[in-house]
């Protein structure tokens, strides 16, 4: 089964969770998108649901499917949402924002009662860090911003490159709400918890990639099956 069979399997799982009349946030990336998809075909049958999309990306997806969408402003609590992850341990600790929105992802699962992340086997570590961490910061003071990023990390045991993300064009890559991202290479990173503290303490930094104690389960496919960690 290779990686791309491995993301619809978990996306197919994760389905069995969504009822009617539920108000679902809709992740952000590859393996987001083949859950939308197949919400969009449900919705197609008459499945009745409304939707909080997590990036102008999965919006517009959505939209071409004919899913019922709302605001956050308008429906401030969701029952569920699913979305991928850029790595995921066994306590279902992630890492996200390699898409570039983990401030909205990281809005609406905390808006939900539940966080079913779904995820092919390559996601799951030991250790969280082989992935770089994404940090989003304010554009404005940049180089101060990653100074003191460098000296509070280091205090939490992390060290490792610094890099502001480009887009295809070399240009800074620009977030949905028109911030910047920095990623960090932090490999390994020895306390999630501590690290997340020491970014959030960081006066220019909107949101960090780490997501702890927000997810509620894991729907993980791999060559042998899906096992689903945590309690959907």
């Amino acid at each position: 089964m290779d990686t791309d069979t491995q993301k619809l399997r978990a996306a197919e799982r994760a389905l069995d969770y969504v009822e009617p009349g539920m108000k679902l946030g809709l992740g952000t990336g590859s393996t987001a998108a083949k859950f939308v998809d197949l919400v969009g075909a449900r919705v197609k049958e008459g499945l009745d649901v409304l939707c909080v999309p997590t990036s102008e990306g999965t919006r517009a997806q959505a939209e071409g499917l004919g899913i019922p969408l709302t605001t956050l402003d308008e429906t401030p609590h969701l029952d569920l949402t699913v979305d991928g992850a850029d790595e995921l341990d066994d306590a279902l600790r992630l890492i996200k924002g390699g898409g570039g929105a983990l401030l909205r992802e990281k809005i609406v699962a905390c808006a939900s009662d539940r966080m079913i992340v779904i995820a092919d086997a390559s996601k799951r570590v030991e250790a969280l860090g082989r992935f770089p961490l994404p940090v989003e910061v304010e554009r404005f003071g940049l180089r101060a911003t990653r100074a003191l990023l460098e000296l509070r990390a280091r205090r939490a045991s992390c060290g490792g490159d610094i890099r502001l993300r480009e887009n295809r064009y070399g240009d800074p890559f620009v977030t949905d709400g028109a911030n910047h991202i920095f990623d960090c290479s932090f490999d390994p990173i020895p306390e999630p918890e501590a690290l997340a503290d020491a970014l959030a303490s960081v006066p220019g930094v909107v949101e960090h990639g780490l997501f702890i104690d927000i997810a509620t389960a894991a729907v993980v496919a791999g060559p042998d099956g899906v096992e689903i960690l945590g309690k959907p």
